[in-house]
């Protein structure tokens, strides 16, 4: 399902989420991507808590570059067929529910994706653990 022209590697790098990068493999990029992509969407709602608009602008927009940069442009629509669409579709969806949350502060619309988001990484988390010997 992964593994387009985009290598999780560099897509991971490029959005600017700290690790050891370099020798992770492309299960934990993924994991890693879901983590940053969290991290920021948390760091977005308290800025709206704290009305620090410039702080829930940024992390959004940080949201917005891993979902988009990362985990969307590493899918292999090819290879991973209906379910790398459909999860293609769902990322930009989220995309544009976080422009709507970062236009109307809207904590709805960031818990919306917070939970679908979660729901993916959980099932991520969990393909991890079966491919574990």
């Amino acid at each position: 399902m992964f593994g387009s022209s985009r290598n999780p590697v560099t897509a991971y790098a490029q959005v600017g989420v700290d690790s050891a990068v370099q020798s992770a493999d492309p299960h934990r990029l993924i994991l890693l991507l879901f983590e940053g992509a969290e991290s920021a969407i948390a760091i977005a709602l308290a800025a709206i808590e704290q009305k620090n608009l410039q702080t829930k602008s940024q992390a959004i927009g940080k949201a917005i570059d891993i979902i988009n940069d990362g985990l969307n442009a590493s899918l292999n629509k090819e290879a991973g067929g209906e379910i790398a669409v459909k999860l293609s579709a769902l990322y930009d969806y989220m995309c544009a529910r976080l422009l709507y949350a970062n236009l109307k502060n809207d904590v709805a619309a960031l818990n919306e994706v917070e939970t679908l988001l979660s729901e993916i990484h959980g099932a991520w988390r969990e393909i991890g653990q079966i491919r574990q010997p």
